[in-house]
């Protein structure tokens, strides 16, 4: 078993509602509305047994986490850290974010674009940049509990927005740069899973961000720009029995069909205008069950989302491809990138199409359009590796369940990068945990 981090944003603040700039300065308090989502969050992490829980010390952080303790009734108390406080934003410290554009707009532009580069002064004088420095602040934390905590112990960590992503950055192994690419929402749950082997840097697997079912919103707020929804198909036999597919055409079993319609149930609420299939059947069948709650909205498959072909692998069982091709196996699992399936595809081909057909839809969508794209493990896996920042080598730091959702934003327009606004939500599957099938691809 991993070490699993469960990770949660503070609840609606004082200063969250009246869009003032927060920092570590402790002036903002949780509001009403915050402390029932700091209870509801605790509700749904109830099926979790916590051997400990970090949180910032500020207020907002410090009440979100003895509310969503004190729900589940465990014997369990938060302990403060320092390296949790939320980004240092001395200057800009209860400011409105209108007031901050009239009185800093070249920093207040940085922020906004490229928060990596922007600057601020200290009462003292000196410049400092903040993200990279939170930055650091995270890889201290995260150094210190790695060193507390081990496989099979899972463990709470409650903070802020932004040490919250640098958290993630590091962990991923991205740079500051990445800091835009990631969207956390007021007690929204994010899970990650690491296991370490042989004493060096942990196996990192990224499995859910930003879930917000919890909280009575399926998927996060809509803003400027298009939205794509990118779902896995549902599961099929050969998954159930970890048998590689690959591009085999094997059909949606029963249970896959449900997790199709419990997705059709999630994704009902929210409005689309167009969609976009592999063309094989277990996604393409997905899709159309997703779409009965979406009559009229055209259904386009392509190609290019077709699964990995696997080749010879296709159709055996893990144990069989072990017993024929061992070396091979173990570097598929280790260093994906250097495989080339024997008489199959690299996963370097599967990035070029699956980025291709992923990027002609884009392009394609209107400036407020959202569009459903239904594909494969390892098709998704490419695509949110890319959308991340991360390259080839890195497909098994994301997870992807057998009807898991994910949304990807492009709030600053299709050419800018876009921010993956939640990532595997599996809730509508049954609970925080993604316990879909586990098997080959």
């Amino acid at each position: 078993m991993p070490l699993r981090i469960v990770l949660v944003r503070h609840g609606l603040s004082s200063f969250n509602l009246e869009q003032r700039i927060q920092g570590r300065d402790d002036l903002s308090s949780l509001t009403e509305a915050g402390q029932l989502q700091a209870r509801r969050t605790g509700e749904a992490l109830r099926e979790l047994g916590f051997q400990a829980a970090y949180s910032s010390p500020l207020q907002r952080a410090r009440a979100t986490a003895e509310l969503l303790l004190a729900s589940q009734g465990a014997d369990l108390a938060p302990a403060f850290h320092d390296d949790l406080l939320e980004i240092d934003l001395g200057p800009w410290s209860g400011l409105l974010r209108s007031e901050l554009r009239a009185l800093d707009p070249e920093q207040e532009r940085r922020w906004r674009e490229a928060p990596e580069t922007m600057e601020l002064r200290r009462a003292d004088g000196s410049v400092y940049r903040p993200v990279p420095e939170l930055l650091e602040q995270a890889a201290r934390f995260a150094d210190g509990l790695l060193a507390r905590h081990g496989d099979g112990d899972t463990v709470l960590v409650v903070a802020h927005n932004a040490i919250l992503r640098c958290l993630v950055l590091h962990l991923l192994g991205l740079p500051a740069s990445g800091f835009l690419r990631l969207r956390l929402d007021n007690a929204a749950i994010s899970v990650l899973n690491l296991t370490r082997a042989g004493g060096g840097r942990p196996q990192v697997q990224l499995e859910s961000l930003n879930g917000t079912a919890h909280l009575g919103t399926a998927l996060p707020p809509a803003g400027p720009g298009c939205r794509l929804l990118l779902v896995r198909h549902g599961e099929t036999d050969w998954n159930r029995e970890g048998r590689f597919q690959g591009q085999i055409d094997i059909p949606l079993n029963a249970h896959g069909l449900a997790q199709a319609e419990a997705a059709r149930a999630f994704l009902a609420p929210v409005p689309m205008q167009r969609a976009y299939s592999s063309d094989m059947a277990r996604p393409l069948r997905t899709a159309e069950v997703i779409l009965c709650s979406h009559p009229g909205v055209p259904l386009t498959t392509t190609r290019g989302l077709r699964e990995i072909g696997h080749g010879l692998w296709e159709g055996r069982l893990e144990s069989e491809i072990a017993a024929g091709w061992p070396d091979l196996l173990a570097d598929w699992k280790r260093t994906p990138q250097t495989v080339q399936m024997p008489e199959g595809e690299t996963i370097a081909e599967v990035w070029d199409r699956s980025l291709a057909a992923w990027n002609r839809i884009v392009a394609g969508l209107g400036a407020r359009e959202t569009a459903l794209v239904v594909a494969h493990d390892a098709v998704n896996k490419t695509i949110l590796c890319a959308l991340l920042g991360l390259s080839p080598a890195d497909i098994w730091m994301v997870k992807q369940g057998n009807g898991g959702v994910t949304v990807v934003d492009y709030p600053r327009g299709i050419a800018a990068p876009p921010v993956v606004a939640s990532l595997n939500l599996t809730a509508h599957l049954g609970g925080v945990l993604d316990r879909t099938a586990a098997g080959a691809l």
